[in-house]
C-alpha cells in the first residue's frame, strides 16, 4: 500500500477497537499462516492499552487465537545504559535492542512451539526477561510499540514483517499531560526530573515517531477528551 492509499479514520477509543478486531479478522482469513498486525504511535497516545483490549477481544471470540508483543521489552537493560552513558536517553531510539527486536518478530513469524519474550516494567524501570510466552496455537501476533514505523536502520526491518500496520496518534498536548501523570504514579524520580525527560526525551520521540505516519496502511486519530 503506498501513500496515497492511506486509510485516516477518526475514532474513539472504542471505536478503534471494533474497527481493528474487524480488520484483523479479514487479514487473518486471507492468509494461511501466522499474522503479525503492528500499533506504531508516539509515547502515552494509548497503543498499550489499545493493543492489550485487541488481544483480550480476539481471544474472547476465539480463546488462544492473539499474543501480545510489546517492543518495550527490548529496552537495552539499565546496566548496559549505565555503561553506555545513555541512561538519560532512555526510551530514545537508540537505547533500545532494535536487531534483536527485529530477530525476535521473525522468528516469531514462523515459530511452530512456544516462544517467550521480554517485558519493561515501569515498577523497577528495568527490563523483565522471560515476561511473556506466545503459544505454539496463536494465529495473531499484535506487536506494539513506537518505532515499529521507522525507515533508518535496524527499525526499517520491522514494516516488512506486518500484515497490516496501525498508526495510533493523539494531539501533542494531551499526550505531554497523560506522560506526567504517568511518570508521576510510580514515584521513583522528583516531578522536576518527569518534566524534563518528558520535555527533552519523550515528546522528542512522539515529534520523531510522528514523522513515521506516512508509513502506515492505517493512520487512527483517536477522538479522546483527555
Amino acid at each position: 500500500m503506498n501513500d496515497n492509499d492511506q486509510q485516516v479514520l477518526s475514532l474513539t477509543p472504542q471505536q478503534a477497537l471494533g474497527w481493528l478486531a474487524e480488520r484483523t479478522g479479514a487479514v487473518l482469513s486471507s492468509q494461511q499462516r501466522r499474522v503479525a498486525v503492528g500499533l506504531a504511535g508516539g509515547p502515552g497516545v494509548g497503543k498499550s492499552t489499545l493493543a492489550t483490549q485487541l488481544v483480550e477481544t480476539l481471544n474472547a471470540a476465539e480463546p488462544g487465537i492473539a499474543a501480545y508483543v510489546p517492543m518495550d521489552g527490548f529496552h537495552m537493560l539499565h546496566a548496559k545504559l549505565e555503561s553506555l552513558g545513555t541512561v538519560a536517553d532512555k526510551g530514545a531510539p537508540h537505547t533500545f535492542e532494535g536487531g534483536a527486536f527485529a530477530d525476535f518478530l521473525e522468528g516469531l513469524k514462523s515459530a511452530d512451539g512456544p516462544v517467550s519474550g521480554p517485558g519493561y516494567s515501569r515498577e523497577i524501570e528495568d527490563v523483565v526477561l522471560d515476561a511473556f510466552i506466545v503459544p505454539a496455537a496463536v494465529k495473531v501476533l499484535v506487536v506494539e510499540g513506537n518505532y515499529l514505523l521507522l525507515a533508518n536502520a535496524p527499525w526499517w526491518r520491522i514494516k516488512p514483517l506486518l500484515d497490516l500496520a496501525v498508526f495510533v496518534d493523539v494531539p501533542r498536548d494531551k499526550v505531554r499531560a497523560r506522560l506526567m501523570k504517568r511518570h508521576s504514579e510510580h514515584g521513583l524520580f522528583s516531578e522536576e526530573r518527569n518534566r524534563a525527560h518528558v520535555e527533552r526525551v519523550d515528546l522528542g520521540n512522539y515529534d520523531l515517531v510522528r514523522r513515521s505516519r506516512s508509513r502506515a496502511d492505517v493512520v487512527i486519530d483517536l477522538v479522546t477528551e483527555a
